[in-house]
């Protein structure tokens, strides 16, 4: 199971049992921020895509969507986003509860601005029912994220 490569991760931090196992799902958006009482928005949500043949994780505000201009203009190619199966084999979490911990050699993660304007946020820990709260520096920490990127923008409605 994911989780417990996620739990085995922060283990290595004595941070594990930080980690929330909820008995209701949190494998969207808005199900995590029902379930952990909090606004959508502070949940870190991971979206997993392909850049030169590498898959590459974007930990976002749950409120943003990808900018596809701002993505090609860093990235220098077009969004496109791994297949749930893809997610699966080369991130090495399942939809639902993909995060930047405990994820496969080779994946690189970047952190979008979006995070910064929080003091704590809520990424998945491997599972649909699992979260942990961390703060922007924690985040930073413990992702192992190459760098902050700008190639989110805010979701309309």
């Amino acid at each position: 199971m994911s989780i417990e490569r996620v739990k085995a991760y922060f283990k290595q931090y004595n941070m594990e049992q930080r980690i929330i196992e909820l008995h209701e799902s949190s494998a969207t958006v808005e199900l995590a921020a029902q379930a952990l009482s909090c606004e959508p928005a502070r949940i870190a949500k991971s979206l997993s895509f392909m850049v030169q043949d590498a898959p590459v994780l974007i930990i976002c505000a749950g409120d943003v969507k990808v900018d596809n201009a701002k993505y090609k203009a860093r990235f220098g190619t077009k969004a496109k986003m791994l297949t749930p199966d893809e997610v699966e084999k080369l991130i090495g979490h399942a939809v639902g509860g993909v995060c930047p911990f405990g994820i496969n050699e080779g994946v690189t993660v970047y952190l979008d601005e979006s995070l910064k304007r929080f003091t704590t946020v809520f990424p998945a820990c491997g599972s649909g029912n699992s979260a942990i709260e961390l703060s922007i520096p924690e985040i930073e920490r413990y992702s192992g994220y190459r760098e902050w990127v700008d190639v989110c923008k805010l979701r309309e409605g």
